[in-house]
C-alpha cells in the first residue's frame, strides 16, 4: 500500500512539473507590437558629417629666387600685417647681376650715340659727294674733264648714299639693343626685390619651414619649391565638409550649418553653405587604384563670427539643417516598412488574412515585386507604409513619406 502511494504521489509531481513548464513556456501565436499614437511635430532632416576648421584665406610664401637666408624676422604663430618684412635672401648675386646689367647698358648707349656720329659723318660725306658730282657734271657737259673723273664721281654718291643707309640701320641696332639691356636690367632688379619677403595680407604665420642660413630651393616643372611660411587670415574661418554621396542631392547652397569642434567643446557655432563639390573628394594614397571606401564629396561651409583660439586643420563635426516641416503629421521612422500588396484592376488594395487572421498582407516570396495583370486578375507590387491598429487588428496602410526628422520621427504626406 505504501509502495502504491508513493508511485501516485510521483506521477502527481510530474504532473503538475509538466503543467508548470507548459504554463512557463507557453507561447502565443499572435504578435506582439508596440503601439504609438500619430501626432503633428516639427520634424529637421539633418546631414551630419565630419570635417575641418580652415580658414577661408591661406597664403602659402614661396621664393621666386635661390640663395641663403640672412634675415629671418618672424617666428610661427606670430600676427603680421600686410607689408611687414618677414625673411631676406642673400642679394649679393643678384646685385652682381644688376651692377653687371647698368654698364652693359651703359655700353649699349655709347655704341647707339656713336652710331649716331657715324651717321652724321655719313651724311656730310654724301652732302660732300653730291656737291663735287654737280662740280663735275658741269665740267663734263662741257667737255672740260674725261668721262672717268665724271663716272667716278657718280660713283662716289652711289657709295656715300649706302654708307648713309648701313649707318642708319647701325643706330636702329643700337637702339634695339638697348631696349633689351633695359628689359635685361629690369629682369634683374626685380628679381633682386624679391630677396626681401614681405606679408601679403593680414593675419598669423600659422607655418614657418625655413631657418636662418639655410637655403632656398625655387621651384620646377616636376619639383616643388620650398614653401617658407604660411600665413592665414583667420577672419573669416570656414568647415570643409565631407558629406557622403547619398546625403549631397539634399544639401543646397545657403542652408543653415551648426559645426561642433572637438578642439573647443561645450559650444556650438553657426554657418551657412557657401561651396558644394561637384567632384569626389580623391585619395592622394591611392590615386590610380580602385577604391572600396565610401565616396565623400566636399562641402563648405562659412562660420558665423570668431572663434578664439581655433587652428587651421582642427576636426569638427557639422550638421547641416536640409529641411524642416512645422506641425507636420509624423510616425516613428521605425514604423515605415515595405510589404509586397496585392492590387485590383482599379489600383486599390485586396485585403486579405494571413494564417493568423491579423488582417495583414504578407509578403509573397516567390511572387516578382511587380506582375503584369492577367484577364482583370490581381497584381502584387511593393509599397511602402505603415501599420495600423484598427478593430484590435494590424492592418498595413500604404502612405507616401517626406523628410526624416532627427528623432527618428517621419513625416508622413499621405
Amino acid at each position: 500500500m505504501s509502495r502504491k502511494l508513493l508511485v501516485g504521489g510521483l506521477v502527481i509531481l510530474t504532473g503538475a512539473a509538466l503543467a508548470a513548464v507548459n504554463l512557463l513556456f507557453e507561447r502565443s501565436d499572435a504578435a506582439e507590437v508596440d503601439v504609438e499614437a500619430i501626432e503633428r511635430r516639427d520634424l529637421v532632416a539633418i546631414v551630419s558629417a565630419p570635417g575641418t576648421i580652415q580658414p577661408q584665406l591661406s597664403v602659402d610664401m614661396s621664393a621666386s629666387t635661390m640663395g641663403r637666408v640672412t634675415r629671418l624676422a618672424v617666428d610661427e604663430g606670430e600676427r603680421v600685417t600686410a607689408g611687414q618684412f618677414l625673411l631676406q635672401i642673400d642679394p649679393e648675386n643678384l646685385q652682381a647681376i644688376v651692377n653687371r646689367g647698368e654698364a652693359s647698358l651703359e655700353a649699349t648707349i655709347s655704341a647707339h650715340e656713336q652710331a649716331l656720329v657715324a651717321v652724321e659723318t655719313a651724311r656730310v660725306n654724301l652732302e660732300v659727294a653730291r656737291e663735287n658730282l654737280e662740280r663735275q657734271a658741269d665740267l663734263w657737259s662741257l667737255r672740260l674733264v674725261s668721262r672717268e673723273v665724271y663716272e667716278q664721281a657718280v660713283a662716289d654718291v652711289e657709295l656715300r648714299e649706302t654708307d648713309l643707309k648701313a649707318r642708319e640701320v647701325d643706330v636702329e641696332g643700337a637702339a634695339q639693343r638697348i631696349l633689351q639691356e633695359r628689359a635685361t636690367l629690369d629682369s634683374a632688379r626685380y628679381d633682386l626685390t624679391q630677396v626681401t619677403i614681405t606679408s601679403p595680407i593680414d593675419g598669423l604665420v600659422t607655418r614657418r619651414n625655413i631657418e636662418e642660413g639655410e637655403t632656398v630651393v625655387i621651384g620646377t616643372m616636376n619639383n616643388a619649391g620650398t614653401v617658407l611660411l604660411t600665413i592665414a587670415d583667420f577672419s573669416v574661418l570656414e568647415a570643409e565638409i565631407e558629406v557622403d554621396e547619398t546625403d549631397i542631392p539634399a544639401v543646397r547652397l545657403g542652408q543653415p550649418v551648426e559645426i561642433e569642434i572637438d578642439a573647443l567643446p561645450d559650444r556650438t557655432y553657426t554657418g551657412r553653405v557657401t561651396e558644394i563639390g561637384n567632384s569626389p573628394i580623391q585619395d592622394q594614397n591611392a590615386a590610380g587604384a580602385a577604391s572600396q571606401e565610401a565616396t565623400n564629396f566636399l562641402v563648405v561651409a562659412v562660420i558665423d563670427g570668431d572663434i578664439p583660439g581655433v587652428r587651421p586643420g582642427f576636426t569638427c563635426t557639422a550638421e547641416i539643417t536640409t529641411a524642416t516641416r512645422t506641425a507636420s503629421l509624423a510616425v516613428p521612422i521605425q514604423a515605415t516598412t515595405v510589404r509586397e500588396v496585392e492590387l485590383d484592376a482599379a489600383g486599390r488594395i485586396v485585403r486579405g488574412t494571413d494564417d493568423s487572421g491579423s488582417g495583414v498582407i504578407s509578403r509573397a516570396a516567390s511572387a516578382s515585386s511587380a506582375t503584369a495583370p492577367a484577364d482583370g486578375a490581381t497584381t502584387r507590387e511593393e509599397r511602402e507604409g505603415v501599420f495600423v491598429v484598427r478593430q484590435g487588428r494590424a492592418m498595413f496602410v500604404p502612405v507616401a513619406t517626406g523628410i526624416a526628422g532627427e528623432a527618428a520621427w517621419r513625416k508622413e504626406t499621405s
